[in-house]
């Protein structure tokens, strides 16, 4: 049974169902996006979505859509559906869909006439490949399938323009066709379980219009060219498979293929299952390497997002190996202490004065959750090093410490934390000087360091770096705190405090090591709870302060403004839980439990079964950016996980 349901209504009502995404990936870097009605809204979606290696593994739309239709006695039903410029959709298919089921994978339900007929989806785990399986459910006599491929072949970022260079020719493959419309692009294959009819009929659709784009300020207009269409029959009870994919198929093992995928997928009947569902969709493999992918349809991996996200989407999901994957994968990239940005670009920058801080902050999760102290410095006790050394001895000069001990960071018109949104090359929040979480993380990783050596006997060590515990500890509290405010600094800039109303003081509460008493972690609590805390996460900013902004909306520009002054981040909420749990015990276990149970109507709500980016910071806290956030995503399921399984 599916936990994640919509009505009849629901479906066929385009302003309710336009609204609701589909996402599934795969650990190849591919995907699969559109609406629940299966019309494309973005220039993000299609059918096939994939890193094209030719092209820097930049993932490029091939197949965006395709349309079936039913032709039953005579008579056609055409069951895609397509924006076109001016709001008006053609054809309208989405009034045959009668169910949309979401467990293993998607389950579609169209009723035609006398025909039921379902259609379901999935990508093959390692492949850049779409499988597709329509089975005829009922119907009183055999009927004819038509499938008609719209194809883009363009880079996800850009739109499709009719044009005299598409090439026109076909190539045959088992069952299918092969198609190239341009150079240096892989031949798609669309091949069939049974033996398909095509008709070569070329043409290019104009003017598709992605109405996401247009309300977002970009460019919204596309052209599709159509090869020709594929033609079928079966009867009553057959199950037929299509398959798009770079890598010609054996159209006799598609059948099995399809059933070896699904199986191996995991169930959504359940709130928490389908959240370990949606974590899986953000594992990659390239080569040797594992990494996390930060969000779906516009990211790669970040760095900074995806040691925070490792602790919910692995962890949490006792997935030990991909979590060790992943750190190994990144340690070949530590350069004097610090990681790049993302891994994956041609030229590395190392802006993120926070994401060597959290790589450390991952392994302690580790460390409480499996132990093995010895097992763990000889692993990651060369690189814990690297990075403490690094930050005290400011090899990196815009990043470093003060006398005090204390982390600063500071770089001319370059944001350095997760708050790095930046308008005409300036950052909206600057934030230059000492950072709250750094310093926390600062902090914690010391403690940490100093704790794990002891217990594997590196003593020189524990001798060198102990001294810095209450040097560090002391410099913070008396930086960040001050009794007036009752919480803490969001930064410090020549010893004068921000005291803006920010999340960032919740994370520097929920570290496992903090120098900051009970009651003066209660009291910041007390404030995020009252000023920051909403039913998708926590604000960016308090709503009291006259630069807030409570909507993401706009032009880019005017978003950019609005994602770090009071947006919604579903991530912090992990902090807040467990910084709740910490002070006030199995006494704050049932309003934790409130909050997380709250996050269960998101599912239907945007992505369907997945976390969104971030949300307004005003009611009702629409969702915005991307549709599906790995950090997001990992910091509902750490939670989630962490009500669940409390102990005092």
């Amino acid at each position: 049974m599916s936990y994640l349901k919509f009505d009849k209504e629901q479906l066929i009502n385009l302003e309710y169902s336009l609204d609701r995404e589909i996402l599934r990936s795969n650990l190849a870097g591919a995907y699969i996006s559109t609406t629940i009605s299966g019309c494309n809204t973005r220039k993000y979606h299609g059918l096939l979505i994939c890193p094209i290696s030719k092209f820097g593994d930049e993932k490029h739309v091939l197949l965006s859509s395709l349309d079936e239709t039913i032709v039953d006695k005579g008579s056609e039903f055409n069951l895609g559906i397509h924006r076109y410029q001016g709001g008006a959709h053609e054809p309208k298919g989405h009034k045959y869909i009668r169910n949309i089921e979401f467990n293993r994978i998607t389950k579609i339900t169209y009723w035609v006439g006398s025909a039921v007929f379902t259609k379901e989806q999935l990508l093959v785990e390692n492949e850049h490949k779409v499988l597709l399986r329509y089975t005829l459910v009922e119907s009183s006599e055999s009927v004819k399938l038509r499938f008609k491929p719209f194809l883009a072949f363009r880079q996800v970022h850009q739109l499709s323009k009719a044009n005299m260079y598409v090439n026109r020719k076909f190539g045959k493959a088992a069952n299918g066709i092969s198609v190239k419309l341009y150079d240096k692009y892989p031949n798609l294959f669309m091949q069939f379980s049974k033996k398909a009819e095509f008709v070569p009929v070329p043409d290019w659709y104009y003017n598709i219009e992605y109405i996401k784009e247009l309300h977002r300020g970009y460019e919204y207009l596309e052209d599709l060219f159509v090869p020709g269409y594929f033609e079928i029959s079966f009867k009553k009870g057959e199950s037929i498979i299509f398959s798009a994919g770079t890598v010609e198929a054996n159209p006799e093992s598609l059948k099995k293929l399809f059933t070896s995928e699904e199986n191996s997928r995991t169930p959504r009947i359940t709130f928490l299952n389908s959240l370990d569902n949606a974590a899986g969709q953000f594992v990659i493999h390239r080569k040797d390497e594992t990494d996390i992918i930060a969000g779906f349809p516009w990211y790669d991996s970040i760095t900074r997002q995806t040691f925070v996200s490792l602790t919910g989407l692995c962890l949490s999901l006792n997935n030990i190996k991909t979590f060790k994957d992943v750190l190994h994968t990144y340690m070949k990239y530590l350069k004097n202490g610090f990681f790049p940005d993302h891994i994956h670009q041609k030229n590395h920058t190392f802006n993120s004065a926070d994401a060597p801080l959290w790589f450390i902050w991952a392994i302690i999760k580790y460390f409480k959750k499996h132990g093995h102290p010895v097992e763990i410095w000889k692993e990651y006790g060369g690189a814990i090093q690297e990075i403490l050394n690094a930050y005290r001895n400011s090899t990196w000069k815009y990043v470093g410490t003060t006398p005090e001990g204390l982390v600063y960071a500071q770089k001319e018109n370059t944001p350095l934390t997760w708050m790095n949104a930046s308008v005409d090359g300036r950052p909206v929040v600057q934030r230059d000087g000492l950072p709250v979480e750094i310093n926390a993380l600062w902090y914690n990783a010391i403690c940490f360091a100093v704790e794990l050596a002891g217990l594997a006997g590196e003593h020189s060590f524990v001798e060198q770096w102990k001294p810095m515990i209450k040097k560090v500890g002391d410099a913070f509290v008396n930086s960040f705190w001050n009794k007036g405010h009752d919480h803490l600094a969001d930064v410090v800039k020549d010893r004068k405090p921000d005291w803006s109303v920010r999340p960032n003081m919740v994370i520097a509460v929920a570290m496992d090591y903090s120098p900051l008493t009970i009651e003066q972690q209660k009291s910041v609590l007390s404030i995020a709870k009252r000023k920051l805390l909403t039913k998708r996460g926590l604000r960016t900013l308090s709503p009291d302060n006259l630069r807030y902004k409570g909507s993401v909306e706009g032009n880019p520009s005017g978003r950019e403004i609005a994602i770090h002054q009071g947006a919604a981040w579903p991530w912090l909420i992990q902090f807040f839980v467990e910084a709740y749990l910490k002070i006030h015990k199995k006494g704050g276990l049932p309003f934790v439990k409130q909050i997380m149970e709250d996050f269960e109507d998101d599912l239907t709500e945007h992505c369907i079964g997945s976390i969104s980016e971030m949300y307004n910071g005003n009611p009702p806290h629409s969702a915005n950016g991307a549709i599906s956030q790995a950090w997001s995503v990992a910091g509902v399921v750490y939670a989630t996980h962490l009500v669940q399984n409390y102990k005092e």
